[in-house]
């Protein structure tokens, strides 16, 4: 009887005949997947770590090929990433939608403030903006890879002003189209005002419609006539309106009338306290206003030390204003004094109305009214705002100048002048920074509109405070000492210059 195989033992010669092939007695090529071409010929593993060592001793140059390759990888990731509106580095990335094309939270903010109805970047209708993660774990992940491409930190103190990070915005839905343009139209007749139609969507016609040209040359209004009976020109989108209608609203200081229906929020008179002063909406917007400085009689020192006292308190250009109206308002004669002066005249360019009763209360202020009220009362202003005591002592122990707001030096900030004596030498003198040694905003613009006497805290003999007498007396001891001082610098800032400084023209 034969004996009975183990069942292994087909197993047994298939392993080893896998095993004399890896020895060498069976071609590679027989196998799946050879060996691989860098180990062939090595027989132990002795030869197979020396020519690991091998391989680790090879030049610098071949390791050093993946360090461009990374660069160009951070380039092209941080191109990528830029933002559709700054074309820098997103920054608080949000995502709109349904496009997807994402931009600085801060930049999609104000694109939605300006009047943006859309993407920015494809212009197609959008709904809402919501924050991205991911997109703000890649740019985490470049910018610790490569740290120079972070924005720099005033710019990031700027954006998370305008946007908190993670919030969610919507973008309006888009005004309705305007009107096709009538093309029988004569520009020298008026046109109709939204309320002139029968079936306006205001609900309200006015009681004395105007003729449309096209539908009646002949009955037209003509433009050399004036305004039509009823009816004005807004003084923002200078359209026809209707006096009477529910929507019109009348600035109290210029007597210009304003639609509502033209473009919200700008074609109104608001209250006199809510109001908007025109192109004056941040604190960047009275940094770059010419008629600021000329406030301040182009004193760059005391609009400088102003303006950092306004952005360490966070203040606006409308809290301004709203004080300044306020304080119109408390003094017994209001605002006569500023229309005697004619400040509301020809503000517009459209024809004003006529104020009927001078004395009448001022409810209702326009945009560009409240810029003129801020702008005349920012410097008394200011000198009640020094008062509460917030500003540093550098500013507030300097003594007043004697000729105060009329002074002619107070633009001097310490210029050097030179003065020629003969041909061989010249002596060059150190003018002094006068605009910065002393004070120049001293007295308010009335004698009745008395800064002290509106200040509860500073009780004195005649209308003044102990406070501002010690002032007043340093001030007085610094003028007395002045010609000295004066000497004393000029002697110390006569200096010979070299011959070679001269010039040779005229000698």
């Amino acid at each position: 009887m034969e004996e009975p195989q183990p069942l292994h033992s087909g197993t047994s010669d298939s392993m080893m005949g896998l095993s004399m092939s890896r020895s060498g007695g069976t071609s590679s090529s027989a196998l799946k997947r050879g060996p691989p071409s860098s180990f062939e010929g090595l027989e132990d593993e002795t030869s197979k770590k020396r020519f690991k060592e091998d391989l680790g001793n090879e030049p610098d140059s071949e390791k050093s090929v993946a360090k461009p390759g990374y660069e160009t990888l951070a380039e092209d990731l941080a191109q990528e990433l830029q933002c559709g509106c700054c074309t820098e580095l997103v920054y608080r990335p949000v995502v709109v939608s349904p496009c997807q094309h994402f931009f600085c939270g801060s930049c999609c903010v104000l694109w939605i403030r300006n009047g943006g109805t859309n993407c920015p970047a494809c212009r197609g209708v959008s709904s809402i903006v919501t924050p991205s993660r991911p997109l703000q774990s890649i740019v985490d992940i470049l910018l610790r890879a490569d740290p120079s491409r972070e924005r720099a930190e005033r710019e990031r103190i700027q954006a998370d002003e305008v946007y908190k990070a993670g919030c969610s915005m919507r973008i309006p839905t888009p005004r309705e189209a305007s009107p096709e343009p009538n093309l029988n139209q004569n520009a020298d007749y008026v046109r109709p005002c939204p309320h002139c139609a029968p079936d306006n969507a205001f609900g309200w016609r006015c009681p004395q419609p105007v003729i449309d040209y096209g539908v009646d040359p002949e009955r037209a209004w003509h433009l050399d006539d004036g305004n039509p009976p009823g009816h004005a020109f807004c003084g923002n989108c200078e359209n026809l309106l209707a006096l009477r209608a529910p929507s019109t609203t009348k600035c109290d200081l210029c007597q210009v009338s304003f639609c509502g229906v033209g473009v919200p929020g700008r074609c109104l008179a608001a209250p006199l306290l809510s109001q908007h002063p025109h192109n004056m909406s941040d604190l960047g917007d009275l940094i770059q206003s010419s008629e600021v400085y000329g406030c301040f009689d182009h004193n760059t020192v005391e609009v400088d030390i102003m303006l950092d006292y306004l952005t360490a308190q966070e203040l606006s250009p409308r809290h301004i204003y709203r004080e300044v109206a306020s304080h119109i308002l408390s003094q017994p004669s209001g605002f006569r004094p500023l229309i005697e002066l004619d400040l509301f005249v020809d503000i517009h360019s459209v024809t004003a109305g006529i104020d009927e009763n001078p004395d009448a209360p001022r409810n209702r202020i326009c945009r560009q009214c409240a810029t003129e009220v801020m702008l005349w009362g920012i410097k008394d202003w200011w000198i009640r705002e020094r008062q509460k005591g917030f500003l540093e002592e550098t500013v507030t122990r300097r003594p007043d100048c004697k000729e105060g707001a009329s002074c002619s030096r107070q633009k001097d900030l310490g210029e050097s002048i030179v003065v020629w004596r003969n041909m061989f030498k010249a002596h060059s003198t150190l003018r002094t920074a006068h605009a910065r040694e002393y004070n120049h905003i001293i007295a308010p613009r009335f004698s009745g509109d008395s800064v002290l006497s509106t200040n509860a805290l500073m009780t004195g003999t005649q209308g003044s405070s102990p406070v501002f007498a010690a002032m007043m007396a340093d001030a007085d001891a610094a003028r007395q000492l002045e010609p000295e001082i004066g000497e004393s610098r000029d002697n110390a800032a006569v200096t010979d210059l070299p011959i070679t400084s001269l010039p040779t023209d005229g000698l």
